[in-house]
């Protein structure tokens, strides 16, 4: 599925299959973005394909926003009904001396809670708060619930690169299909938003 946006600070298309492979392909001008992202979908098996200019002359701010405002609403849109998925998704993940967990729920509900080292810091033009921005995005309009905690660890990199592993292992485990239930709205309410 594609969606494009174009603003006056970012012109952005993006393809995303959430049932996909771990597919991806990249043109950011944002390396380390890119670097990230690439682990949400080797380890969510989500294929991406992502083509961005953004006013990375100033900063990436724009740019990583704007990618998290795309790719939760074609998340929120290819879940459509969330008939028969698991809804929940949870992994805790090691890297070295770190150690992170991430849980979600796409209940249709958002909100976005981070615990964890201060994330500051440059990794080449990509300021490191941004994961917090692309995160928080992200949540919001994919209409999720989204906790990452991470529990210990100094390395920077090593940080940034755990969440980002752990946000794909919980996503892949909320999209998947429960076969007991496939026929089954999960929630007593019988609806998701």
């Amino acid at each position: 599925m594609r969606q494009t946006r174009k603003t006056a600070e970012t012109e952005i298309h993006l393809d995303l299959n959430i049932r996909g492979s771990g597919i991806y392909k990249f043109d950011t001008k944002i390396p380390f973005f890119e670097h990230m992202l690439s682990h949400i979908s080797k380890h969510g098996l989500i294929d991406i394909d992502l083509y961005l200019r953004g006013d990375i002359e100033i900063d990436c701010h724009h740019s990583v926003e704007d990618t998290a405002i795309l790719m939760g609403n074609l998340i929120h849109t290819q879940l459509g009904d969330k008939k028969g998925i698991y809804r929940y998704g949870h992994f805790t993940l090691t890297m070295d001396e770190v150690l992170t967990t991430v849980a979600l729920d796409f209940g249709g509900r958002y909100y976005f809670k981070y615990t964890g080292p201060e994330l500051n810091g440059k990794f080449g033009i990509y300021d490191a708060e941004l994961t917090l921005e692309f995160l928080q995005k992200l949540a919001l309009n994919a209409k999720m619930n989204l906790h990452v905690l991470v529990h210990y660890g100094q390395n920077r990199h090593h940080i940034h690169e755990s969440i980002f592993k752990a946000l794909g292992k919980a996503m892949r485990m909320g999209f998947a299909h429960d076969v007991q239930n496939i026929n089954s709205i999960p929630s007593t309410k019988g609806l998701l938003e």
